[in-house]
């Protein structure tokens, strides 16, 4: 199989990947929500734990929306989704010391580990688009932490929110031209 129709598979499969930027963008959210009227531990653990069940939302979310073709059985990117999904948690553990150090800097370093976990999307669905929305989370949780030192604890995790939905919208247009040739011409 050829790497650009294993992608172009991934791309099909998964829906240009906009399900799980909308479990995200709604779980950072949530998360922002929390940390602005409830307490920024609410917060960090909702995005933290919630994280962790990012992909069975989507894999959930891709089965309630209708059947999708399947990924062939000799498309080896299916491993490479499953590398790429185990780097940001074994990242994450960077966070405690961080947080402890200064409790406003827990979402620019996740912002930047995330971003940083956006990369291998590029190759993985083939969308350019990943390029984008990994430099804006890593230019936006650098900038926070940065320039911003005094904005509310929350400010990157309503940046990152709108950035994942506003993404997530995106690859759904990607999905629904994909599909819609796919569905058409399945070569």
């Amino acid at each position: 199989m050829q790497i650009s129709e294993a992608q172009r598979e991934m791309r099909v499969h998964y829906a240009g990947a906009f399900y799980g930027q909308l479990v995200s963008g709604i779980l950072w959210l949530v998360s922002a929500a929390l940390g602005t009227w409830v307490t920024p531990r609410a917060a960090i653990a909702t995005v933290v734990i919630g994280g962790m069940f990012i992909f069975p939302a989507t894999t959930l979310l891709l089965r309630l929306t209708g059947p999708r073709p399947p990924l062939s059985a000799d498309n080896s990117l299916a491993t490479l989704g499953l590398h790429v999904a185990l780097v940001l948690p074994l990242s994450m553990l960077v966070l405690y010391p961080i947080t402890l150090f200064r409790l406003t800097l827990f979402y620019p370093a996740l912002m930047i580990l995330v971003g940083a976990h956006y990369l291998p999307f590029v190759f993985l669905y083939g969308m350019r688009m990943f390029w984008a929305l990994a430099a804006l989370l890593v230019a936006g949780g650098v900038s926070i932490a940065v320039y911003a030192r005094h904005a509310h604890f929350t400010a990157g995790a309503w940046f990152t929110a709108a950035t994942l939905l506003l993404f997530a919208s995106i690859g759904r247009f990607i999905d629904a031209r994909e599909f819609a040739r796919t569905t058409a011409d399945p070569r």
